[in-house]
């Protein structure tokens, strides 16, 4: 089966560089897959993506190295089987907020005995390999979100599951179950201190650690705090930020003064 570079990484102590796919489009996908990412994640519970784009967004991550990963809408068996046998080769789930729900992750991503994932790799033999019902359950990664105050206080239920490995940070999330400021970087008192906590714990039961930034000082940042998976922006963002930016230079550098246009 092919091997999995997310757990290579993390095996020799590395950092994987995360990015996030919004725009439903397979050559937007395939262009941020030749950027050099570790993993890019294609977003189902938030924004346009729907399944049918995801699997030809796959398709396109699979002319690099880049790991294919996927954030499913929410906690549903249907998806999340679907979504392996697409060939994700790691799923982020939305909204884990017990030991229970934790349990249920576990056991939709692993084939039996160790889960209840139902069988049918259909794309996933193509990208994985023919022995991929043989090796999945070693190589395939999931992630639980952790981002209210009830998984807050079931922390350690959830990350004493087995099966799971590595929990991922919705800081904007968090933040507004704590009655914070949502934002991804620059958290409040309240929120920061509950991120350096999950940190801490997901490290004490063996865990990768992931967390959504808002810009790579942020990621890096992260990453000497300890965290594994560090996602630095999205497609559309990284579009719009470099267009302002590109626009800005050009008309502060060439248009008269009080001309706003071309």
């Amino acid at each position: 089966m092919r091997p999995n570079r997310l757990r290579e990484i993390w095996a020799k102590g590395g950092a994987v560089a995360n990015g996030w796919l919004a725009i439903p489009n397979s050559f937007s996908a395939e262009t941020m897959a030749h950027q050099g990412w570790d993993s890019l994640t294609i977003d189902l519970q938030h924004g346009v993506v729907d399944y049918q784009t995801m699997v030809t967004m796959l398709q396109a991550i699979s002319t690099t190295d880049t790991v294919p990963v996927v954030r499913v809408p929410w906690l549903e068996p249907g998806i999340l089987m679907k979504t392996l046998d697409a060939g994700a080769y790691g799923v982020i789930c939305p909204m884990v907020n017990t030991r229970e729900d934790a349990q249920k992750l576990v056991a939709y991503t692993h084939y039996a005995p160790r889960g209840t994932r139902s069988f049918g790799p259909v794309r996933a033999l193509l990208y994985g390999g023919a022995d991929y019902p043989k090796h999945a359950n070693d190589t395939i990664v999931t992630f639980a979100m952790i981002e209210t105050a009830q998984a807050l206080d079931n922390l350690e239920e959830i990350l004493s599951v087995p099966g799971l490995d590595a929990i991922y940070i919705g800081p904007s999330d968090l933040s507004l179950a704590l009655g914070c400021n949502p934002t991804f970087d620059d958290l409040d008192p309240k929120a920061a201190q509950a991120v350096e906590h999950i940190l801490a714990r997901a490290k004490a039961h063996g865990l990768v650690a992931g967390i959504h930034n808002g810009s790579p000082e942020a990621a890096a940042r992260r990453i000497a705090m300890g965290f594994q998976f560090v996602t630095i922006g999205s497609d559309a963002r990284l579009m719009a930020a470099g267009s302002q930016q590109v626009l800005s230079t050009l008309r502060a550098s060439q248009a008269p003064k009080g001309v706003s246009g071309y």
